[in-house]
């Protein structure tokens, strides 16, 4: 089945690509979820037409993923946590916990942008990445002290 994506998929291709998927896929996920539409004579014309609009869209996006990266370098997150023997955290810091502190602060970051490789377990300063657009990543520095 060819559908033309109408934002970025992981794995899949960019915002106005013309992509061949399974139908199962196609018709069950990207279709319902309106982030695809068929590859139609109709919709390729379209296409065609709105390519200038989303590199625009995409440019404006960006802009604005690199302002929000400029003034979520600065921030520093602080986070209290109980902790039991040798400074180790009961539970976890995960990456909703790190967006609602960024909240509390003013900051709103989608957490799906947060980038945790696994979850903060220990006490102590850790550099966490912010994925804000494709091009744009930004580092904050998380500290999480005992309670």
């Amino acid at each position: 089945m060819k559908v033309i994506l109408r934002e970025d998929i992981d794995g899949l291709g960019k915002s106005g690509e013309l992509v061949t998927v399974k139908d199962g896929f196609g018709r069950n996920f990207l279709l319902p979820r309106k982030k695809a539409v068929l590859a139609n004579e109709q919709n390729i014309r379209q296409l065609e037409h709105e390519k200038g609009v989303i590199s625009a869209r995409n440019a404006k996006l960006k802009g604005a993923a690199e302002e929000l990266a400029k003034k979520i370098g600065s921030v520093k997150v602080t986070i209290k946590r109980k902790v039991g023997e040798q400074d180790k955290l009961f539970g976890s810091v995960t990456a909703l916990d790190i967006a609602e502190a960024l909240a509390a602060q003013g900051q709103q970051v989608d957490r799906r942008g947060i980038h945790l490789p696994e979850p903060i377990k220990t006490v102590g300063n850790h550099e966490v990445e912010l994925r804000l657009h494709r091009e744009v990543v930004a580092k904050i520095k998380v500290e999480v002290v005992p309670e």
